[in-house]
């Protein structure tokens, strides 16, 4: 079995755990050649007893080779590929194995994350509106989680202006979420990026969005904030992508508007105003 196939089967096998998975990829990576059986995955992934019995379980299991092959089907993106993006890498507990759709080179160009409120108003739109033409003019790609809200506006207002967007989902790439954006999902997987760590058929989970949000933070290079609620699932994003050493940059708001009080507050936590398409293409390092 080749490497990559071993580690999507690991992937899809129930029993692991992300931090379990990411270990082995990581033993995988420096080690290509190695042949691990059952026993040893346990010994490297740390499995407790009720973890380990899931795992042998289901390992020699058909569901879970009829799985795999499914899988085999479709683009997949591993820890052990030398496309895996090492800013990617590098960031906080970062996805062993992802499936996509489209075109894997636009993680090669300059990414900007834009995130928000899914309770948007007209001023998340106003805004990318008038930041997108010279972010597109300078071939940078955005990335957004394709959540209702300021996420439907950054993909949206990319293409409008003709430029390229990633889609970060909480799902399978054959489930869509929310349901209205089924048709912005399927055209972004013709003329941009879909990606996602979720096997097909995968629903949408709560836990799934703060873990898409990781990834969002591990795949940029910036990341703006256009509207965001106090203690916002928008500012988890942020503190992330502080973590991963991204720089952030939040649009400034007025005092009374419960969506800019997130993004006031990270300015004054020392985020850059973002106040023109200028301070977004600044800390991208383009000009």
């Amino acid at each position: 079995m080749l490497p990559q196939t071993f580690l999507l089967k690991l992937h899809l096998c129930p029993g692991i755990g992300q931090v379990g998975e990411l270990r082995i990829a990581e033993y995988l990576r420096q080690r290509p050649t190695a042949q691990l059986d059952v026993t040893q995955l346990c010994q490297l992934a740390h499995l407790n007893a009720r973890q380990i019995q899931r795992l042998q379980h289901a390992w020699l299991s058909p569901q879970l080779a009829m799985a795999v092959r499914q899988h085999q089907q479709i683009n997949t993106l591993t820890w052990l590929d030398a496309a895996y993006p090492e800013y990617l890498r590098e960031s906080y507990r970062p996805p062993a194995v992802l499936f996509y759709q489209g075109d894997l080179n636009l993680l090669q160009q300059p990414v900007l994350a834009l995130v928000g409120a899914r309770q948007a108003t007209n001023y998340t739109q106003r805004v990318l509106s008038q930041f997108m033409p010279a972010l597109v003019a300078n071939q940078v790609v955005t990335i957004s989680g394709l959540a209702a809200g300021a996420d439907r506006m950054a993909h949206l207002t990319t293409l409008a202006a003709h430029g390229s967007t990633i889609a970060v989902i909480g799902t399978g790439l054959d489930v869509y979420y929310p349901r209205v954006n089924q048709a912005l999902q399927q055209r972004i997987a013709t003329t941009g990026l879909v990606l996602t760590e979720y096997p097909l058929g995968s629903s949408p989970q709560r836990h799934h969005f703060p873990e898409r949000n990781r990834i969002l933070a591990g795949l940029c290079q910036a990341l703006c904030v256009t509207e965001a609620r106090h203690h916002s699932g928008s500012l988890i994003t942020a503190n992330l992508a502080l973590q991963a050493n991204r720089n952030v940059l939040a649009v400034p708001g007025a005092l009374w508007q419960p969506l800019s009080v997130g993004c006031n507050q990270l300015i004054a936590a020392g985020a850059r105003p973002a106040l023109s398409a200028t301070d977004l293409l600044e800390e991208l390092a383009i000009i």
